[in-house]
């Protein structure tokens, strides 16, 4: 069983900065693909980011192309999401979640583990 806990959300202008931090509990978490999803009321999750067990391989939704990185430290149990540039459109709870492969794609049911979701708010 693993456990994610997202923080660092909050509010932030347009063109701003946040960092979203994912801390994963138990020993396994360098065999999990980890990813960022992100969901508004009444619309469908949507996927943000991935990356793979070891760091090596990442895609990205177009949207956030060019503006967000997701990153993890193994040692740490922790996964990142740097966004840049935001804009009032990012604006959205966002979720972390984990897989139990090296590689788990932009699908959620690709995904076993979810945290409870941090809110981002971009105002223009």
């Amino acid at each position: 069983q693993v456990q994610l806990v997202e923080s660092g959300g909050g509010l932030v202008q347009a063109g701003g900065s946040l960092r979203l931090s994912c801390a994963a509990s138990g020993r396994t978490f360098s065999r999990y693909a980890m990813g960022w999803f992100r969901q508004n009321p009444g619309k469908e999750r949507e996927f943000v980011a991935t990356i793979s067990w070891s760091g090596d391989s990442t895609v990205y939704a177009d949207s956030v192309k060019g503006r967000f990185t997701i990153s993890r430290d193994n040692a740490k149990n922790i996964v990142y999401l740097q966004m840049n540039s935001l804009k009032p459109e990012d604006t959205s709870v966002y979720y972390c979640a984990g897989g139990r492969s090296y590689y788990s794609g932009s699908f959620t049911t690709a995904y076993d583990y979810w945290g409870q979701g941090t809110q981002v708010t971009v105002s223009s």
